[in-house]
C-alpha cells in the first residue's frame, strides 16, 4: 500500500485507481436533478445543490475555499485499498458507492485557501441502519490516524457506552490487522484498545460516555456514533470543546434517527437543516440527512408525504440497498412486522427509515389511522345520532381539545375535533419549541386549530362552540378532565342543561380503570380500518395520535400518555377522543340490579 499524505507531490499525484472526484460530480448531478424526489430526499438534494452552486463560487479567487480533486480522490484511493471485515462479499477490498464517494469527497475535497486545511470541521450525517456506517468511519478513522500529516493525532470514536464505540474501532483494528501493507507503510500496531500510529506518535481508541475520565484530550477527529442514543449532552461537550490546539481538527456525528426531539442530537440535526436550506450560513459544517419525505419536503402542494410502505422509496433513507441484497430482504421483513404492530412501527420507521419520531412506544398505528380518513365528514353526518362531547381543557398556553363522536347506522364511530391555542403560544420564541410553533402557526392557516385572544386559553370560545353543537346535536354528555378550568365549565353547562337526569357534564380522572375500555375500543377500531372508523382528517388529531405512546400493565389495563410529562409532543386530542367515547360503552344500568344482586346472595345462601 502506497503511504498517502495530506499535501500531494509529484510523486504521488495522478496515482488514484479512479476518479473519484468526478464520481461524486455524478452523484450531485444526479441527485440535484431528481425534482420529483423518487430516489433522493430533500436533504440530500440540497446537500449535492450546496457542491454544485460552491463549485461556481469557487472561481471567484476572494471565497475562501476551493475543491481540490486530488484530496477527494486519496481518501476514496485510501478506502478501497482496505479489505472487508464483516460479511461475505464478491470483491476482497472495499468497493465504495456512489454516495459514499461523494460524502468522502465533499469533506475531504473542500479544502480552505489559506491553509490548506479541510474547509469542514464539523461533519453531520444521518443514514438508517444497516447502510455500512461503521466501516466508513472505521476507513476515516484510520485516514485521519496515519493520512494528513498531523502531528501526533488523537483519533477517538465515541459512543454512549463503550460496546457502542467498539463498532467502529473493532473493523478499524480488523482492517489494520488484516493488510500487513498498511501496517509496514504508517508504522500502525493494532493493540487490544487502541491502535498506534508510529509514523507520527498518534493513536486510535474508542471512548464511552461512562469512562472514569473524558478530560485531557486533544483530539485530530472525533467520531460521536448513534449521537441520537446519548441522554445527555456531556460526551458531545467534552468532546467539542477539545480541539483547540490542533490546525485541522474534525468532528464526524454519524447517527439514525431517534424519539428524542430535545436531545443533543436533534439539535445538532435541526441545525443541519438550517445548514442545508441555507437559512444559516455555516461554512464549516457539511451536512447530509438520507430519509423519507414528508409532504412539506416536496415544495409543492401535495398533501401526504413519502408512503413508508412503498418500496421504492426506501432508498431515499437506505442508499446501500440497491447494492446489497441482504439489506433490501432485512428492510422488507421490517416492514411486514411493522404494519402488524404498532410497537414495531416506530422501530421499523426510525431505525430503517430513518424517521425521527416524538414517542419511542406508538400506540396506535398512524398508517392505520390514516386510512380511517375522511375530509368530507362535517356535522350533518351526526344529525339524528346520539352524540357525545369529550374535552382536554388547559389552564394557561397549552393546547385544549374538544371532540365530537357518534356511532352511525352501522355502528362506525364517527370522530370530530376542534383545537384551540392562545395567540400569544404563537409568537413564542424559545428556539427548543421553534418547530412546534411552526406548526401551530400552519395549523392556524389552514383551520385546522383555532387561536384564541390573549395568553392564555380563553374558554369562553370553547363553551360556545359546546353549547353551538347542543342547539344542532343531540348532544347525550360531555365528558371533561379533572382540572379546576374544567370543573366551572361543566358547572354552568349542567345549571342550562339539567333535565332532571344524569349530569349532563361530568369529569373523568385520567387512570387506568376509567380509560382501558375506551383505550382498547378506540385501538380495535383503528386496527379494523374504515369500516369502523370515520374521521375528518384534521392534521392536528393525526399529530397527536402518533404522539400518544401506552403503558400495558400486568392486569391488562392500558394507559395513553405522553412519552415525558414535560414533552411539547401533545396528546390533547387523544385524551378528547377517550372522554368522548368512555360513555358510549358503559352498559346502561339495569333497573332490576338489586332484584339481581338479592336473588344471587339468596341462591349463595342456599347453597347453589
Amino acid at each position: 500500500m502506497a503511504r498517502s499524505r495530506a499535501t500531494p507531490s509529484p510523486a504521488t499525484a495522478g496515482t488514484h485507481a479512479r476518479d473519484y472526484a468526478a464520481i461524486a460530480l455524478a452523484y450531485a448531478k444526479a441527485a440535484a436533478a431528481d425534482k420529483r424526489q423518487r430516489k433522493h430526499c430533500k436533504w440530500v438534494r440540497l446537500a449535492a445543490q450546496r457542491h454544485l452552486d460552491d463549485l461556481k463560487r469557487q472561481r471567484t479567487a476572494a471565497w475562501g475555499y476551493r475543491f481540490d480533486p486530488w484530496h477527494a480522490n486519496d481518501i476514496c484511493d485510501f478506502a478501497e485499498k482496505l479489505p472487508h471485515v464483516e460479511g461475505v462479499w464478491e470483491t476482497p477490498t472495499i468497493t465504495l458507492e456512489p454516495f459514499q464517494i461523494f460524502i468522502l469527497a465533499m469533506v475531504f475535497g473542500w479544502r480552505r485557501r489559506d491553509t490548506g486545511g479541510r474547509r469542514f470541521t464539523s461533519v453531520y450525517e444521518e443514514v438508517a441502519r444497516k447502510n455500512a456506517k461503521s466501516t466508513k468511519t472505521a476507513i476515516v478513522s484510520l485516514y485521519c490516524l496515519a493520512c494528513e500529516d498531523e502531528p501526533g493525532p488523537q483519533v477517538l470514536t465515541a459512543a454512549t457506552t463503550f460496546d457502542q464505540a467498539k463498532k467502529v474501532f473493532h473493523p478499524a483494528k480488523r482492517m489494520v490487522e488484516k493488510t500487513p501493507a498498511l501496517q509496514e507503510a504508517f508504522a500502525l500496531i493494532p493493540w487490544a484498545k487502541s491502535i498506534t500510529c508510529g509514523d507520527n506518535g498518534g493513536y486510535l481508541q474508542p471512548m464511552h460516555s461512562k469512562a472514569k475520565s473524558q478530560d485531557g484530550h486533544n483530539p485530530h477527529l472525533v467520531t460521536m456514533d448513534e449521537l441520537h442514543a446519548h441522554s445527555d449532552r456531556g460526551l458531545f461537550d467534552v468532546m467539542n470543546s477539545a480541539f483547540g490546539a490542533r490546525r485541522n481538527p474534525l468532528m464526524w456525528i454519524i447517527t439514525t434517527a431517534g424519539f428524542n426531539l430535545h436531545g443533543v442530537c436533534y439539535e445538532q440535526r435541526t441545525l443541519a437543516t438550517k445548514v442545508l436550506e441555507r437559512t444559516v450560513v455555516a461554512e464549516h459544517i457539511f451536512a447530509i440527512i438520507f430519509t423519507l419525505d414528508r409532504a412539506e419536503d416536496y415544495g409543492d402542494d401535495r398533501k401526504l408525504g413519502d408512503d413508508p410502505y412503498d418500496a421504492s422509496k426506501w432508498i431515499k433513507a437506505n442508499p446501500l440497498i440497491e447494492a446489497s441484497r441482504p439489506l433490501r430482504d432485512e428492510v422488507a421483513k421490517r416492514a411486514v412486522e411493522a404494519q402488524a404492530s404498532p410497537a414495531a412501527e416506530g422501530e421499523f420507521k426510525t431505525k430503517h427509515l430513518n424517521q425521527w419520531l416524538g414517542a419511542a412506544s406508538a400506540w396506535l398505528n398512524v398508517t392505520q389511522w390514516a386510512l380511517c380518513a375522511d375530509p368530507a365528514l362535517t356535522l350533518d353526518d351526526f344529525v339524528g345520532l346520539d352524540c357525545y362531547l369529550g374535552g382536554d381543557l388547559s389552564n394557561v398556553d397549552d393546547l385544549s381539545a374538544l371532540v365530537l363522536a357518534a356511532e352511525d347506522s352501522t355502528g362506525r364511530l364517527l370522530i370530530k375535533p376542534w383545537f384551540y391555542v392562545p395567540e400569544a403560544r404563537l409568537e413564542n420564541q424559545n428556539t427548543s419549541l421553534k418547530q412546534i410553533t411552526d406548526l401551530y402557526r400552519s395549523w392556524v392557516a389552514e383551520g385546522a386549530l383555532t387561536a384564541t385572544q390573549g395568553d392564555f386559553i380563553d374558554h369562553n370560545t370553547i363553551e360556545a362552540q359546546i353549547r353551538e353543537l347542543k342547539s344542532r346535536l343531540a348532544i347525550r354528555r360531555v365528558t371533561f378532565d379533572q382540572w379546576n378550568s374544567a370543573l366551572a365549565m361543566a358547572s354552568r353547562l349542567n345549571q342550562d342543561f339539567d333535565d332532571g337526569g344524569d349530569a349532563f357534564a361530568v369529569q373523568l380522572a385520567k387512570n387506568a380503570n376509567n380509560i382501558t375500555d375506551p383505550a382498547k375500543e378506540l385501538e380495535a377500531r383503528v386496527k379494523s380500518g374504515p369500516a369502523r372508523l370515520r374521521h375528518d382528517a384534521n392534521p392536528v388529531l393525526t399529530w397527536m395520535v402518533g404522539n400518544a405512546v401506552v403503558e400495558r400493565r400486568v392486569n391488562g389495563s392500558i394507559l395513553p400518555k405522553k412519552e415525558t410529562p414535560n414533552s411539547p409532543q401533545k396528546i390533547d386530542g387523544v385524551d378528547a377522543v377517550l372522554n368522548a367515547t368512555a360513555p358510549m360503552i358503559v352498559p346502561e344500568a339495569d333497573d332490576n340490579l338489586d332484584d339481581v344482586i338479592a336473588g344471587l346472595k339468596a341462591h349463595v345462601k342456599a347453597g347453589f
